[in-house]
């Protein structure tokens, strides 16, 4: 059965600068697929080729089995792939619901003529979606500039969710969060997978990395040098080829 993302080869340069070297990369549905690597290791510039950020110089991306041409990140949302940035791209000045359905609002006949948006609907479907990631996102929260960092990470996921994306994209969303408030977003992870969604999660903290995913792949100057089942893998492991000390060891065949 053919992975739900496959990348195949993806090369890029910047100028002079090579900075992803031939990467292949699958994702199953319903799991978690955890990536991990030093700074500048090209795990930003691997997964903003997915979200249509950037165009690669070779390679292939495959979703479902066929091969797509992701030329911006509304593109990629059309194939159904979400991204959560670190800088949580929502409209602060607007509320939870208006976030959710943002630029994809559901409309109304006013008068069976005229067109308007149907805030009810937006208030009931997104009350219904809080409820169901048991989110603790207060009901009087006006705004989304009220809403801490993880009540915002909630809100960015509830939102992939609704538009039943197939693949999300979670770049370090437990940076600068509280404890109880990491644990919260880890849960929403678990969540999305278990409803059959492929979630790529970047991230730094080795121990919450090995808590919340089913793979990790680990890149190292432009290349995945290791691909590992999360239970069968260490902090130690994944350091060594984190710092290069191990580049050339085999990766699990469900990587393949």
């Amino acid at each position: 059965m053919a992975a739900l993302l496959e990348v195949e080869g993806l090369v890029k340069s910047f100028g002079p600068v090579d900075v992803l070297h031939g990467v292949d990369l699958t994702l199953q549905a319903g799991e978690v697929l955890a990536l991990v690597g030093d700074n500048g290791a090209g795990k930003s510039t691997l997964i903003k080729h997915i979200a249509g950020v950037y165009r690669p110089d070779g390679g292939e991306i495959r979703l479902d089995g066929e091969p797509v041409r992701i030329g911006t990140p509304g593109q990629a949302r059309d194939l159904g792939i979400e991204t959560v940035f670190q800088d949580l791209a929502l409209a602060d000045e607007l509320s939870v619901g208006a976030n959710i359905f943002l630029g994809r609002e559901p409309v109304r006949r006013l008068f069976g003529l005229i067109p308007v948006i149907d805030k009810a609907r937006i208030r009931s479907e997104t009350d219904a979606l809080l409820a169901r990631i048991e989110s603790r996102i207060p009901r009087k929260a006006r705004t989304v500039s009220r809403l801490s960092g993880g009540q915002r990470q909630a809100v960015s996921i509830a939102r992939a969710l609704y538009w039943q994306a197939k693949v999300v994209i979670m770049d370090e969303p437990t940076a600068a969060l509280a404890v109880m408030e990491r644990e919260h977003v880890i849960a929403l992870a678990r969540r999305l997978a278990s409803e059959g969604v492929g979630v790529i999660y970047i991230g730094h903290n080795l121990l919450e990395i090995l808590e919340v995913a089913d793979r990790v792949a680990v890149m190292y100057r432009g290349k995945i040098v290791l691909v590992r089942n999360a239970k069968e893998t260490s902090q130690q492991e994944l350091i060594k080829f984190m710092t290069g000390f191990e580049e050339t060891a085999p990766s699990d065949s469900f990587a393949a």
